[in-house]
């Protein structure tokens, strides 16, 4: 690969993915699972063939089964299939870990696995088409103000739950493990909290200073049923705790977005997954 040949890395942190939401991973399984598998495989085989280091592969809560036992537990992560809408994404990032461990036991190739929960923060994408949860509601809210709208609508009943671990906290996790961690076993890395998205919707109401009404499309999926993780092992191994309050976090996306406003937002949109085909307003990863 030509990245590998110009850039010489000693180092490799992949990060790059195709992501969306609910609606996008509805609409896009195939271009989901086949583009992820892809990117993932041989971004790991040709930092193999060049002699890399060592490779940071970064993974998906999407991994995990659909009905695992709160908080995750990086063991956990082979006990079931995972969610339905989430599974051709989750399960493509997840070949990462197979590839890294098959690699480590064969040629020696060191590579570490890491499981972050829901990112969120300034620099998120906006788009209302293909954006995550927490930015998908602050444009609802934000729109709804600026047009004066009494209300907004959000996907399912609000009863799913998530966590969410802000972008520096998250920058942070994988530069700790980068220099610290060379071991086999997946890593989760997450806040340490857990919120119903009903909640949530409330709080990004607040924090945007929308007062209207937050309606449930109940004809809508939740996604998976719940989401946290436990972090005991990022601490333990590597010595990372999240440090920034869910409410400070979300101010400072919130300040960002309407600094920044949706051109800026498109720009990211295209930045992260490409073209997008459907709405949603739940999380994906």
């Amino acid at each position: 690969m030509r990245l590998y040949a110009d850039a010489k890395p000693e180092i490799v942190v992949h990060l790059a993915a195709v992501v969306g939401g609910i609606g996008a991973n509805r609409t896009q399984p195939g271009r989901f699972f086949y583009e992820n598998l892809h990117m993932g495989t041989m971004m790991m085989e040709h930092a193999r063939l060049r002699g890399v280091r060592k490779f940071v592969g970064i993974g998906t809560i999407c991994s995990y089964p659909k009905f695992t036992a709160v908080p995750f537990k990086e063991d956990d992560l082979w006990e079931g299939y995972p969610e339905e809408t989430n599974a051709p994404y989750g399960l493509a990032k997840k070949m990462m870990l197979v590839q890294g461990q098959a690699y480590r036991q064969q040629y020696g190739f060191n590579a570490i696995h890491l499981l972050p929960v829901n990112l969120y923060g300034p620099g998120d994408n906006f788009d209302p088409e293909s954006s995550h949860v927490i930015p998908a509601l602050i444009r609802k809210c934000t729109d709804a103000i600026d047009r004066g709208a009494s209300e907004i609508v959000v996907w399912g009943d609000g009863s799913a739950t998530r966590e969410f671990l802000y972008v520096e906290d998250c920058a942070e996790a994988i530069a700790m493990a980068t220099e610290r961690y060379d071991g086999a076993e997946p890593v989760n890395i997450g806040a340490g909290f857990e919120i119903s998205i009903r909640d949530l919707a409330a709080l990004v109401a607040e924090s945007c200073a929308f007062t209207g009404r937050i309606c449930w499309d109940t004809t809508q999926p939740n996604g998976q049923p719940r989401r946290s993780l436990d972090t005991s092992r990022a601490t333990t191994r590597f010595g990372f705790t999240a440090c920034t309050p869910f409410k400070e976090g979300l101010a400072r996306t919130v300040a960002w977005y309407r600094q920044s406003g949706p051109a800026e937002a498109g720009r990211h949109r295209h930045r992260q997954s490409g073209p997008a085909n459907a709405g949603h307003h739940l999380p994906q990863k």
